[in-house]
């Protein structure tokens, strides 16, 4: 046992790897101490290693705390805000250690390990996306510790087999990413093409693929419900998967799972308003509560709003949003958890522009067209309302097992009006025509999430076991509105006199109801999974998923015969899996393997009208991990490859959508990411991806995709007196895109970002983003029509917290 006192005007040695016996001197007697410790005191002390915040702890509090050093080394502590005794500050900040503070006869406190029930009971809550090390908010990182998004088994970065990159509240504040869209395209290996602006044309790609899979808290849900428009004031982070997982989150995609993690209730209470204003007449503000709701805190709850107003680069665009997301979680026992939480959003965007602008005129010379030009009509409109309530419970049962229980019930109700420009663009402006468009719904989806997760022994070492089940259903019923108003003849009332100076004013087509169609589609999964410790350097993970996948779709035009398509795939086999060796406390290799099966989108069909048959395929992926600095910063370098059959391939033909199935397709790539702290008050990201698509025949496909991209974002709080300022930027670079890469390519770019941060009190602070620097045009999708990104732009911000 190691001990030493420290006057208060002395700092702890960096050196020292022992946190030590903090007091204010050798001259502070024990009845000081002890008649501190039944006080309340106010603390303020940041999120930092473990020994960091203890040692400043004792300096606050005026006691001495002895332990070994290895009790500490390699944790931190969330830190502490509030007023607490000594005993309850000791407690918040040990939480997630499995340690625990004991007091002495003679008034100094000692750390020691917790009793194995208390230890079990640490373990247990990453059920809920809870364990130590998963919540980033108020730890001031670009990492996270653990994450259960690949298996669902609670694992550190270092310690899964895939390629991972989680996205921090932090991260997204000092970006200010405030959609899923921005939020995605600042994510390393991950590509977001846009054709259009707040009209539902943003896709997100990886590995070569569309990402198909979304997750909220690990439950899946289905890309109809427009996960695009999902507002991140209510998400504590977005943890991103790239590669298949069919293991958890539903059939096999080969390119990546995007899993939202809600925001939770909080211990203790805390609160914040934010302001924000931006060039485009972009205002917005909301408010964040969160705390215990009972004296005994058995009872806590959090709520959140966030209203937006903003107009774009783009003509006559605008969107309001407003957001409410409320969560309680109920203590029943010490060993259930109660939740239920609710959202509710509403987007409604005027003129919403898709499918961009021609890149080229009819002579094949470029367009060059304004930034500025909107090919949307004053009429035309995208308006969401879109509602999800949500309940588990949550069961701690002996030796470390517990289980958990979810239904969740979302609506995505939308009515929408837009156009696509269709005709070749004269260089006089002539030459096009409208194909306005309508469409309305309430899609809803239903969702049983249940599993069970625990240690096990086997051959004298513990493994650890997770096995459950996902019922899933979806329905829409959606009227016909006859399809596109003015067809590919051109007709005369859908004319556009001249694109070049078009100000969206024209004649509003009747949008009268032809008919309706249903959709129908379940999926019933059943799953098992298990993590074995070979030896204390191999972990082997093994998982298989069977799957019952069934989708009906009948078309009711009115005064014709209905039709009906009913596809069905029973007891579809998903194996993963997965190996990783330690090679020291910092390096460790893996490897995994799955099974890609992913039924087509309702729409994707043939010449013939008939669905094209499931992507099939198998993915492979090779690596190492490092883990830095106690898990502060986290590195990775992976090697991927997929073979694939059946991608649907989309080609150009009258009439509308139709697909080809392309066979033998295979991908290949590299990527590089590095995320957390580099130093005291150094947050950095880097990720550079390398992939590219061939068919059979060794041919480059879906050359709108870069085969190189580069993201990077920093951020460092000054030292010194400067400390209360915070600057940072970052840089996105892509190679070149094009629709074929020979009548028209787009060449590389790169878009600059920058930060600024000033801390006012220790209350409220101040920032300014000022997105591409430098002005640099460009298209964020580049083919024979295309939508130019962001121009320069600055968003200026106030937060509030008490």
């Amino acid at each position: 046992m190691h001990r030493r006192r420290l006057s208060s005007h002395l700092a702890p040695s960096p050196l020292s790897s022992l946190a030590c016996a903090c007091a204010l001197s050798a001259a502070c007697a024990w009845p000081s101490w002890a008649v501190a410790e039944n006080n309340l005191r106010h603390y303020e002390i940041a999120p930092a290693s473990l020994g960091t915040a203890l040692n400043q702890f004792g300096q606050q509090a005026h006691l001495l705390l002895s332990f070994p050093e290895a009790l500490v080394v390699g944790q931190r502590s969330l830190g502490l805000n509030g007023d607490y005794t000594v005993e309850g500050g000791l407690q918040t900040l040990l939480e997630g250690s499995q340690l625990m503070a004991v007091r002495q006869p003679d008034g100094r406190y000692t750390l020691q390990p917790a009793p194995a029930s208390s230890s079990l009971e640490l373990q247990s809550i990453s059920i809920s996306g809870k364990a130590p090390g998963s919540t980033t908010e108020g730890t001031g990182l670009y990492t996270t510790y653990s994450s259960s998004s690949s298996t669902r088994l609670n694992l550190t970065p270092k310690e899964t087999p895939q390629s991972l990159t989680v996205m921090t509240r932090q991260r997204l504040d000092d970006q200010r990413l405030t959609n899923l869209s921005d939020t995605l395209d600042a994510t390393p290996g991950i590509i977001v093409l846009r054709d259009g602006l707040g009209a539902e044309s943003d896709g997100y790609f990886s590995r070569g693929f569309e990402i198909q899979n979304f997750e909220i808290d690990g439950v899946p849900t289905v890309k109809r419900m427009d996960n695009y428009t999902q507002s991140m004031a209510m998400y504590d982070r977005v943890e991103v998967v790239r590669g298949a997982t069919g293991l958890i989150s539903g059939l096999g995609s080969p390119s990546a799972t995007i899993n939202l993690i809600r925001k939770r209730p909080t211990a203790e209470a805390q609160a914040s308003v934010t302001a924000e204003a931006g060039n485009w007449d972009r205002y917005g503000t909301g408010f964040d509560v969160s705390g215990p709701l009972t004296e005994t805190g058995n009872i806590r709850g959090r709520l959140v709003a966030d209203f937006k107003t903003e107009q774009s680069w783009v003509d006559r665009y605008k969107q309001d949003s407003q957001l409410i997301y409320g969560i309680t979680e109920f203590d029943l026992s010490e060993d259930t958890l109660l939740t239920m939480g609710f959202s509710y959003q509403r987007t409604d965007v005027d003129s919403p522009m898709r499918s961009g602008l021609p890149t080229r005129f009819t002579d094949g010379s470029r367009t060059n067209l304004k930034r500025s030009l909107n090919s949307a009509q004053t009429w035309s409109y995208n308006d969401h309302e879109q509602t999800s309530f949500f309940t588990s419970i949550e069961q701690q049962f002996a030796n470390g097992w517990s289980g958990k229980v979810e239904l969740t019930h979302s609506e995505n109700k939308f009515d929408e009006v837009f156009n696509y420009v269709n005709g070749g663009l004269n260089p006089d402006g002539s030459g096009t025509t409208q194909l306005p468009v309508r469409f309305s719904g309430t899609p809803r989806q239903n969702n049983i999430d249940a599993y069970l997760t625990g240690p096990f022994d086997l051959l004298g070492r513990e493994h650890e076991l997770i096995a459950g089940v996902t019922l899933s259903s979806y329905y829409e019923n959606v009227p016909n509105y006859g399809g596109w108003k003015y067809d590919y003849s051109g007709s005369p009332a859908g004319a556009i006199d001249n694109l070049l100076n078009w100000n969206g004013d024209s004649l509003k087509p009747e949008f009268n109801a032809t008919g309706k169609s249903t959709t129908e589609e379940t999926q019933y999964a059943a799953y098992l999974a298990s993590r074995l410790h070979v030896t204390d350097d191999l972990s082997v993970l093994l998982g298989s998923r069977v799957v019952d996948w069934h989708r009906d779709i009948e078309d009711k035009p009115y005064g014709a015969a209905h039709t009906k398509t009913k596809e069905s795939e029973t007891g579809v086999y998903i194996p993963y899996a997965g190996v990783v060796y330690d090679l020291d406390d910092t390096w460790s290799l893996y490897a995994s393997y799955t099974k890609i099966f992913n039924p087509q989108s309702s729409w994707v069909r043939d010449i013939n009208n008939k669905p094209l048959d499931p992507m099939e395929g198998t993915g492979y992926e090779v690596g190492v991990k490092g883990s830095h600095f106690d898990g502060k910063l986290n590195s990775s370098f992976a090697l991927f490859k997929i073979e694939q059959d059946n991608l649907a391939i989309w080609i150009d033909t009258p009439g509308g959508n139709t697909y080809k199935s392309e066979q033998g397709t295979t991908t290949k790539g590299a990527e590089f990411t590095l995320d957390g702290e580099l130093a005291d008050g150094w947050q950095a990201s880097a990720g550079y991806a390398y992939a590219v698509s061939t068919d059979a025949d060794d041919q480059r496909i879906v050359t709108t995709l870069p085969r190189h991209s580069l993201k990077t974002f920093t951020s460092y709080r000054l030292p010194g007196i400067l400390d209360k300022v915070t600057i940072g930027g970052g840089v996105n670079w892509q190679s070149k895109t094009g629709a074929d890469l020979h009548t028209f390519q787009q060449g590389s770019y790169a878009i600059t970002n920058l930060l600024a941060r000033y801390d006012i009190s220790k209350n409220l602070s101040a920032s300014v983003n000022l997105n591409n620097v430098f002005d640099r045009e460009y298209l964020s999708y580049a083919g024979d029509h295309g939508m130019y990104g962001a121009p320069r732009n600055i968003m200026t911000g106030f937060k509030y917290t008490f």
